[in-house]
């Protein structure tokens, strides 16, 4: 079927998360058009984020702090400019934010009320009613760029391909419109397409999020960096939903212990914070005590208790219909994937090495995450760096002439779940060599059958680089290599990985 072609003389913006509506709304006054596939709200991580927004915005606090609480979490990864850059900007971006009227809880003196997060030296994470901070967010987000005028959003809207022409500049991309192939030159993109959960079988961000972004700039020649850190979250609530809701980290804030099979206290024997440790330490200690002793479970009877439905509205409307009430009984725990570290390599201002393509979120690597994220600095990034990609993108030229597409096959959902138990299993909280050759071998299997989907691209891009560290460090734990190595971040292409195949690994 031939394409219908369009064009956009503006900024084409992929993804309606916080980044994507961020950026849209800084690239003013040049014309921006969205797409998104799913309804505005939905099918985005912004909205699922439960914790809150980290930023220094007391008197106690300052961004130098926060700035070295990044830069330690990120266990020798993070550049240390972008750190400053985001700790700097994020009181900012936090108030810009509130202005446009997201409810953040308040103390009596007017300032933000902020909770404390693990690896945090500061209780500095601004909340909403405990739990409800993505979404609340972004419904003040979303009515501020659906009454922006120079914003036009396309709902129903799937990125199938990027344009690209003879230079490697991106020139638009290939979307599927209420199933209609409808090719969109612009003067420059922005993919805001989220992270990779949905290639995990254990996630708790929407299933949606298969990393068709990534994959497709990778595609197109897009240098990557870090695809091997991936953050998986202790404490996904285990009552066989998928995706698994959240119980979120604030809770171990408010004083929530972490019990074995037997009711016993754990956390103490894994690290000196207890269950304030960092999240890849709780991960793995969670997934070690439901190996050996029978599962895990959150106790919030004390810590929170009664208060449950009025502190941490989602979290008891999940217990609850999954057959758990918090108030009473501990909650059945397990490690899931959370967050994606990795992504297409960008600058401060969201280029990435191909002219004319940006990123920003979770789907771009700005290096504030390095081996592990900081908790609650995720809304922040996508605050801070939606907002300088949008500025920068509206600076951007027309380009003209002709272009090629960059596109990919659709994955067959039986393909897509074997894939993902695939993921969970090979390249989950624990590797190593053996398991991550399978996967390896799989996805090579899955492409043959079924050609390269833009979601096995960025599978091979997060199995090849996890089998060629060959270190732990962060969300990349390695049985076989435990120790930490070299802090070097990875920076590659789909092509250089290609080329190299497994071999990738002995490099």
């Amino acid at each position: 079927m031939m394409a219908e072609r369009l064009r956009h003389d503006g900024v084409l913006v992929v993804g309606a998360g916080l980044a994507g509506l961020t950026a849209a709304m800084a690239a003013a006054p040049a014309k921006v058009l969205v797409l998104t596939e799913a309804p505005l709200n939905q099918g985005c991580s912004s909205a699922w984020a439960q914790g809150g927004v980290a930023a220094a915005l007391s008197a106690d606090d300052a961004p130098e702090l926060h700035a070295e609480d990044t830069v330690a979490a990120g266990a020798g990864l993070v550049d240390p400019d972008a750190a400053r850059l985001l700790a700097t900007e994020g009181p900012g971006a936090v108030r810009r934010l509130a202005a446009l009227g997201a409810p953040f809880d308040r103390l009596a003196d007017g300032g933000f009320a902020q909770s404390l997060e693990a690896a945090h030296s500061k209780a500095r994470v601004a909340r909403v009613k405990g739990d409800q901070a993505g979404r609340a967010i972004m419904e003040a987000v979303t009515v501020a760029a659906l009454a922006a005028p120079h914003i036009q959003v396309k709902t129903g809207a799937k990125l199938v391909g990027l344009l690209q022409d003879a230079t490697g500049r991106i020139r638009g991309v290939l979307a599927r419109i209420d199933g209609q192939p409808v090719e969109i030159a612009a003067k420059a993109v922005i993919l805001a397409t989220g992270g990779i959960g949905g290639l995990y079988a254990v996630t708790t961000t929407p299933a949606e999020l298969k990393g068709e972004g990534l994959g497709l700039a990778a595609m197109a020649g897009a240098v990557i960096a870090d695809p091997e850190f991936v953050q998986f979250h202790p404490t996904a609530i285990d009552i066989g939903r998928d995706p698994a809701p959240l119980a979120t980290e604030a809770l171990r804030g408010e004083g929530a212990k972490l019990l074995d099979g037997a009711g016993r206290p754990f956390m103490a024997n894994y690290h000196p914070a207890a269950e304030l440790a960092p999240r890849d330490v709780v991960a793995r200690a969670i997934h070690a005590e439901r190996a050996v002793r029978g599962g895990a479970f959150l106790d919030a009877r004390e810590a929170v208790g009664a208060h449950f439905p009025d502190e941490f509205p989602a979290v008891f409307a999940a217990c609850m219909g999954g057959g758990i009430d918090p108030r009473v009984q501990p909650i059945p725990v397990a490690p899931a994937c959370h967050y994606h570290m990795g992504g297409i390599a960008t600058d401060a201002d969201g280029r990435t090495s191909l002219p004319g393509l940006y990123a920003a979120g979770e789907c771009a690597s700005t290096g504030v995450h390095g081996a592990n994220r900081l908790a609650s600095n995720s809304l922040l990034e996508a605050a801070v760096f939606g907002e300088r990609a949008g500025r920068a993108a509206r600076d951007e030229r027309p380009a003209s002439g002709p272009y090629a597409v960059v596109t990919a096959p659709e994955l067959p959902d039986e393909a897509l779940q074997t894939l993902r138990q695939a993921m969970s299993r090979e390249a989950g909280v624990v590797r190593d060599a053996e398991g991550l050759g399978r996967l390896m071998l799989l996805i090579g299997d899955l492409e043959a059958r079924h050609g390269r989907a833009a979601s096995l691209a960025a599978a091979r891009l997060v199995a090849a680089c996890a089998l060629n560290r060959r270190e732990s460090r962060g969300g990349h734990f390695r049985a076989d290599f435990p120790e930490a190595a070299a802090p070097d971040r990875t920076f590659v292409t789909l092509d250089r990985i290609d080329s190299a195949g497994l071999r990738y690994a002995a490099e």
